[in-house]
């Protein structure tokens, strides 16, 4: 919308001022016009319907009455003051309370008037009354927009503080429509709106807000949701083209020496499926001379480290520099040591960079990065660094990606003159919808096989009283020559959670598992870096049988003789973290166990959480219901990309709507890339308002 109406700030709209505009901008980010008009209803209010007060039962919810106010007053002292006062009909009378603003309210009604009144009534000493009313004036409505059904929007405290409630937004949005209806412009051509049977913008802005009909407000929330989804798809597929089209990617034409003899001498097990038709992807992806932008999905354990190592060495192969960033040290060491024993015989060097890097030993790398002598750089938010640079960087791998900013991802992909390849790893399955929103401009390959002779972990759900069979399994373990994880959620005790903390779990375990006959580490973000470094080594050489950590061991801990994980308090944990945590163990080929200990009062969603966890080991399942429970504003790394600040769409409900216009964007763009054509010259005006001042950091995210 460019039309300069829509441009108007807030306050200037009758009715609002500088005061309440204040408020509207801190808490709801309403500054402009266009702003108020994107606030859409989260309910709506049936008005056609009136009831009887005779009718009114316990069982009655939101009610709407018609009927003559009386008897207006204010009673009480002090704290215990209320305003009262008395609805009739033909058919008797009922109550109205109010507990708060009344010394604004008391003048507002007229004795002896007619008024609509709407809210939930109450039973108090066998008479009904309804707190805190609505209360409309139909006098009032006779010159404004008809609506059928009233729209209800979210609200403040401090709105209703200053008489900013519900009421008060309708009425303002009513305004907005009356001065701004003619211009809300179309941006979707015709031939869309015709084909698919969409309401034109404007009356879906007015339906949306006051619909006239069920039937009307449906198809404005359908052409709302649509236009939301579309113009995002719209913008990661045109990225996508871009990158394809005019950015340059190093070409890695052979499969070499490095690569072939990992592939027939040093493979640690033979590869899956998956992971062969992943690294046939990549591979297709950096011969092209265009730039390759792929994110590579693959459950804990899947092997996504091992196809960003055959990455890796294609370049390598090809003359290039190569590295991959971790988001933690724990992890970034992890990756260093697995991938060294990979390749001890390939002749590579390889170096960590972290912040715990020494001064001399940071130097020798840079020097020797910059020399090209230093093929392979592992390391975290380090190797970002303006001081770091490289001969020719040729691919840089990002594992959890979500973990850094986007700003930060873009400038390891600055530090060669031709964009390196990226290839972006994650072990956090990513629900179908959400990749299409958050990841559409990224190629995007699944791993969704584990490598040979690994067993789906067994899980189950403990109480307390289960405690002494659990510690029973456990010693069976250890006797069998196992080790085990015991994950707590706090390190400290709270006042305000009643948790086991990781201090007492310590002392219990000692106490039941004593030494010198078992032998316990402890591993939470508290300690020291080089106590932790000790006491994970220690687990990870066999040398201790339990480890008690926090979710400190989430990631960056691979034990495959560790084969029993018990989390406590589980209920405390999202379902991702769980997830996260169960795949610590089952990386070996023995049967593996997770057991979610829990405390018997459990809610709703706490109980749904474990009983997904106990019923599968899909972490994709596992994602998709953990979308559903939570929502997309708390799934890792959605808030920082923006693209789900979705105003009225659902990425959970309106999966096939997303499909839908995934689907037509990409034919739009097939057939005209650029926009160019003038049946989609209004579509590109609108694009180009919503690209307007926005930095885009899409090509790496």
């Amino acid at each position: 919308m460019t039309n300069h109406i829509l441009d108007t700030q807030i306050e200037y709209l009758k009715g609002i001022g500088p005061k309440r505009a204040e408020i509207l901008k801190k808490e709801l980010g309403i500054f402009y016009y266009r702003d108020l008009l994107h606030h859409f209803p989260f309910r709506y209010v049936d008005k056609t319907k009136f009831y009887d007060i005779k009718d009114i039962s316990s069982s009655s919810a939101y009610i709407q009455v018609k009927g003559i106010i009386s008897n207006i007053q204010l009673i009480g002292e002090k704290k215990g003051q209320r305003l009262t006062a008395k609805l009739t009909d033909s058919t008797g009378s009922i109550e109205l309370i109010w507990f708060k603003g009344f010394k604004y309210l008391k003048d507002k009604y007229t004795s002896g008037k007619t008024y609509i009144v709407y809210g939930k009534p109450s039973a108090f000493v066998g008479k009904y009354n309804i707190v805190h009313p609505d209360i409309e004036d139909p006098e009032e409505n006779k010159n404004n927009i008809p609506n059928q059904f009233e729209a209800v929007y979210n609200t403040t405290e401090k709105m209703k503080n200053i008489g900013l409630n519900s009421k008060a937004i309708h009425k303002s949005m009513k305004v907005l429509l009356n001065q701004c209806f003619d211009c809300i412009n179309e941006n979707l051509p015709l031939s869309i709106l015709n084909k698919y049977k969409l309401l034109n913008r404007k009356n879906s802005y007015l339906q949306i807000h006051c619909p006239t009909s069920s039937t009307l407000l449906k198809q404005a929330e359908r052409r709302l949701k649509f236009e939301e989804l579309f113009f995002i798809q719209l913008q990661l597929i045109q990225s996508k083209l871009f990158n394809y089209k005019k950015l340059k990617g190093v070409k890695l034409e052979k499969v070499g020496t490095y690569f072939n003899n990992f592939y027939k001498n040093c493979l640690p097990f033979e590869l899956t499926n998956a992971q062969k038709k992943v690294i046939k992807e990549i591979r297709k992806d950096t011969n092209t001379g265009h730039h390759m932008n792929r994110l590579v999905q693959g459950d804990v354990g899947s092997g996504k480290t091992l196809v960003g190592l055959m990455a890796m060495l294609i370049a390598i192969d090809n003359g290039y520099q190569v590295c991959m960033m971790a988001p933690t040290e724990i992890l970034a060491n992890q990756h260093y040591n697995s991938i060294s024993k990979f390749i001890k015989d390939l002749n590579l060097e390889i170096k960590l960079l972290t912040g715990s890097t020494k001064t001399k030993e940071r130097r020798s790398i840079h020097e020797n990065l910059l020399s090209g002598e230093l093929k392979i750089l592992i390391g975290t938010h380090a190797l970002i660094e303006d001081t770091v640079q490289f001969n020719n960087l040729g691919m840089v791998v990002i594992d959890e990606q979500h973990r850094f900013g986007v700003s930060q991802r873009a400038k390891l992909w600055k530090k060669n003159t031709i964009p390196p390849h990226v290839l972006v790893m994650t072990a956090t399955p990513i629900p179908r919808t959400l990749a299409m929103t958050l990841y559409g401009d990224l190629d995007v390959s699944v791993i969704d096989e584990l490598p040979p002779g690994r067993k789906p972990i067994k899980t189950f759900h403990g109480y307390e009283s289960k405690r002494l069979r659990v510690f029973g399994f456990i010693k069976e373990q250890i006797k069998e020559g196992r080790q085990i994880y015991i994950v707590y959620p706090l390190i400290e005790e709270s006042e305000k959670l009643d948790l086991k903390n990781i201090m007492e779990g310590y002392d219990a375990i000692t106490r039941a598992f004593p030494s010198p006959e078992y032998r316990v580490s402890i591993v939470h973000g508290k300690m020291k870096p080089e106590n932790k470094d000790y006491e994970m080594d220690q687990f990870a050489k066999g040398n201790t049988q339990i480890m008690i950590a926090t979710t400190v061991i989430e990631v960056g801990v691979d034990v495959p003789n560790a084969t029993t994980m018990v989390i406590e308090n589980a209920e405390r944990f999202g379902l991702s973290q769980l997830h996260q945590l169960r795949g610590r163990v089952g990386r070996g080929g023995n049967q593996s166990y997770c057991i979610l200990m829990s405390n018997y009062k459990l809610s709703a969603d706490s109980k749904k959480r474990i009983e997904i966890m106990v019923d599968t080991n899909d972490g994709f399942i596992v994602a998709n219901e953990d979308l559903k429970l939570r929502g997309p504003g708390d799934i890792e790394g959605t808030r920082q990309s923006g693209v789900l600040n979705l105003k009225i769409a659902d990425i959970i409900k309106d999966e096939i709507l997303i499909k839908y216009a995934r689907e037509i964007a990409q034919e739009i763009l097939k057939d005209d890339p650029n926009l160019t054509k003038s049946e989609n010259s209004n579509m590109k005006q609108f694009l180009e308002q919503i690209n307007k001042n926005k930095t885009n950091w899409s090509r790496i995210s």
